[in-house]
C-alpha cells in the first residue's frame, strides 16, 4: 500500500511540475501567417491547471501585436508574454477580451503598460465589475490564484457594434454580438488571413457553455456562417480548417437543447425533469458533459418558459 501512495505521489508530483512548467514555456502555434494560437485543455478549471484552459494566443501586424485573451492566471499572461517578445520584436498594442470568463481575462494584469490598450465588448465592464466579489472568492478558493481588484482591467476601448484595429498591414474586424455564450462576446476577423477568431462562441470537443442566451447564441451563429472564413479558432479545442461545418456540432447540440425543451415546457414539465432527461444521449459526443450539460438545460429552460 505503501509503494502504491510512494508512486501516486511521485506522479501528482511530476503532473504538477509539467504545468508549471508550461506556464513559463507557453507553446504556441502558428495557424496563419502572423496567427499564433496556444490551445488549452479540456478540463475544469482547479488549483492544478489554475484556470489556464482556454485558447488564447496574438496577431501580428507591420506595426503591433494584438494580443487575444491573455490566459487564466496572472502567471500564464506573462508567458504568453514572453513568448510574443520571442516570436517578434514588434511591440504590443492591444488585449482584446473576447468575454468576461476568468480562463480568458486573468492574464491581463501582465499587459497593463503604456501604449497598450483593452478592448472589449460595450457590456464587459459591467459584466467585470458585477462579478468580480464571486471571483475573487472562487480563484482563491478553487484556483489558489491571489487575484486583485485591479486585474480585472476593464476596457478603454470598448464595441459598441463593431470596430477595425489597424495593426499596419492588417485590420482586425472585432464586432459586438448579441447575447449568445455570455452577454458580453465579442469576434475578431483577419482578412487578411481569413481567419475568424471566435472564442467562445464556438466549442469544439467541449461541450458548449451557455451564460448568455440560447436562442441568441443560435441566431449569432447564423450570421457567423455567413463569413468567408478559411480558419476559425474555438475558445476551447482545435483551430477549425472547415468553416462553417466547424459549426454543426456545435449547432446540433444548441438546436436539440432548443426543441427537446420546448417540448418538455409545452407538456407541462418541470425544469428539475428536463435536466434530469434532456439530451442525455449526446453525452458520447462531448468533454465534461456532466459538468455542463445540465447547467445549460437549466439556463435554456428559464429562457424558453417565458417565450410568448
Amino acid at each position: 500500500m505503501f509503494r502504491q501512495f510512494y508512486c501516486c505521489a511521485v506522479f501528482l508530483a511530476s503532473i504538477t511540475a509539467m504545468v508549471v512548467a508550461n506556464a513559463d514555456e507557453l507553446n504556441l502555434k502558428e495557424v496563419a501567417s502572423g496567427v499564433f494560437v496556444h490551445q488549452g485543455i479540456h478540463a475544469m478549471p482547479d488549483k492544478l491547471n489554475r484556470g489556464e484552459i482556454a485558447n488564447i494566443g496574438f496577431i501580428v501586424g507591420d506595426r503591433c501585436v494584438a494580443v487575444i485573451d491573455s490566459g487564466g492566471s496572472p502567471a500564464q499572461g506573462k508567458a504568453l508574454k514572453a513568448a510574443i517578445k520571442d516570436k517578434t520584436k514588434i511591440p504590443i498594442c492591444h488585449v482584446i477580451n473576447t468575454h468576461v470568463h476568468p480562463d480568458h481575462v486573468y492574464g491581463n494584469i501582465a499587459f497593463k503598460e503604456p501604449g497598450v490598450s483593452f478592448v472589449g465588448h460595450r457590456k464587459l465592464a459591467q459584466a467585470m465589475a458585477s462579478r468580480a466579489p464571486y471571483y475573487l472568492q472562487k480563484a482563491e478558493r478553487d484556483l489558489g490564484l491571489a487575484i486583485k481588484q485591479e486585474d480585472f482591467i476593464v476596457p478603454d476601448k470598448p464595441v459598441d457594434s463593431s470596430m477595425v484595429l489597424d495593426l499596419g498591414g492588417r485590420k482586425l474586424l472585432l464586432t459586438a454580438h448579441g447575447p449568445a455564450h455570455t452577454d458580453n462576446d465579442l469576434s475578431v476577423y483577419d482578412d487578411k488571413t481569413k481567419t475568424l477568431w471566435l472564442s467562445d462562441l464556438l466549442f469544439m470537443g467541449h461541450v458548449p457553455v451557455i451564460d448568455g442566451s440560447l436562442l441568441g447564441w443560435l441566431k449569432e451563429l447564423d450570421t457567423l456562417k455567413k463569413i468567408d472564413a478559411k480558419l476559425a479558432i474555438p475558445g476551447h479545442g482545435p483551430v477549425a480548417s472547415e468553416w462553417p461545418r466547424s459549426a454543426e456540432a456545435e449547432t446540433r447540440y444548441l438546436e436539440m437543447l432548443k426543441s427537446d425543451i420546448r417540448g418538455y415546457i409545452k407538456q407541462g414539465k418541470t425544469m428539475e425533469q428536463a435536466m434530469a432527461e434532456v439530451g442525455h444521449s449526446a453525452r458520447g459526443d462531448w468533454q465534461l458533459f456532466d459538468d455542463f450539460h445540465k447547467r445549460n438545460i437549466a439556463t435554456a429552460f428559464a429562457e424558453l418558459e417565458w417565450e410568448d
